[in-house]
């Protein structure tokens, strides 16, 4: 199988329509510390997990003159990102750690936070701003069954973090664990999170940048697949980017369906995970038609990319409008209309195969 990521994605900045939308959505805030601030850090030290493997995240640490000012910002940040900003609760709040990620695209600060009156713990992330993770981020929102908790101006992005077992880690250790009626239901909804990437354009969906979310459900466990990195919104220029099934971390996963469901099955569930989205599209039409304006004024990815993926969505689909749109935004709002526009007689069009 061909790589199907072979560059690095550049960042784009926050363009004047994208902005107004934030604003009036409440997404932008003026943050007291930005990402470059992160980045003045004096030292670091590798994290390892429990089995004494590199996790690829450093420990910072900041000279004295720093910290203080530093860790007094995280807190407040935490408290805009979870609550009011009210102040009044920063002494019972505790900056554990402050890591950093050289490994991906954002190279993100994971900042871990914990209430010293419980001992409770939580993370949040703070990247470098960028439209196609914000126009990601909030496409999660409106057509995913995830509500998302971020803000960000012009230079920083903060996120809450989305809890779950990293996919490439329960593909390894965990699958093989499962029941078959576990492994038909993550099947099932394995299908529709391939489906619904495909639909919303989000890229990148290897195994470690999506979480497996078990939930108990009276007797039973079922598992929930989250995304967790929205980096590749609409940037690529193979349709295969956006479709989980064509990455070779995947494969389990995909054998697994082969195995657990049938074909009628596999449509029906995509059916399924189509008509949920076309619904909350028209639930969102307003909100989803202002972003995918802003969308539309600067690009979000080069022209060789823009026509690759159109003529690719065009061939599978055989809709004019894939063919001559102009921009990735238009691409975006050819896919959702043409969902809206044949939800009520919905047929499924993508094939989960090798």
């Amino acid at each position: 199988m061909k790589k199907l990521i072979s560059k690095k994605k550049p960042f784009y900045p926050i363009n004047n329509l994208l902005k107004t939308y934030l604003i009036d959505f409440n997404r932008w805030i003026n943050v007291p510390i930005s990402y470059d601030d992160l980045l003045r850090f004096q030292g670091s030290i590798n994290v390892y997990d429990n089995n004494d493997k590199d996790t690829l995240w450093t420990r910072v640490y900041y000279s004295d003159s720093e910290l203080k000012e530093i860790d007094y910002n995280l807190k407040k940040i935490y408290t805009i990102l979870h609550s009011d900003g009210n102040e009044s609760n920063l002494t019972y709040l505790n900056i554990d750690a402050i890591d950093y990620c050289t490994f991906g695209n954002s190279k993100p600060f994971r900042i871990k936070v914990r209430n010293i009156l419980n001992d409770n713990f939580t993370y949040f992330y703070i990247k470098k701003t960028d439209s196609s993770r914000v126009f990601g981020l909030e496409f999660e929102h409106m057509l995913s069954p995830y509500n998302l908790n971020f803000f960000v101006n012009e230079t920083t992005l903060v996120e809450e973090h989305i809890s779950g077992i990293p996919g490439d880690i329960f593909i390894k250790e965990m699958l093989s664990k499962c029941s078959d009626s576990q492994k038909s239901q993550i099947a099932k909804e394995y299908v529709k999170f391939n489906e619904r990437c495909m639909i919303r354009l989000l890229g990148d969906m290897r195994a470690y940048n999506y979480v497996i979310v078990p939930i108990h459900d009276f007797d039973q466990v079922i598992y929930k697949i989250r995304a967790i990195d929205f980096d590749q919104q609409s940037f690529e220029g193979r349709f295969s980017v956006y479709r989980p099934q064509f990455f070779k971390e995947n494969q389990p996963l995909i054998k697994m369906i082969q195995k657990k469901l049938t074909h009628d099955s596999i449509d029906q569930y995509k059916i399924e995970e189509r008509s949920i989205v076309a619904k909350r599209i028209i639930s969102n039409e307003e909100k989803i038609n202002q972003l995918l304006i802003s969308m539309k004024e600067k690009p979000i990815s080069n022209k060789e990319n823009l026509d690759k993926l159109k003529l690719e969505i065009y061939k599978f689909t055989k809709h004019k409008d894939f063919k001559n749109s102009v921009s990735m935004g238009d691409l975006m709002g050819a896919s959702l209309s043409f969902l809206k526009r044949n939800y009520k007689n919905i047929k499924p069009i993508s094939k989960l195969r090798n």
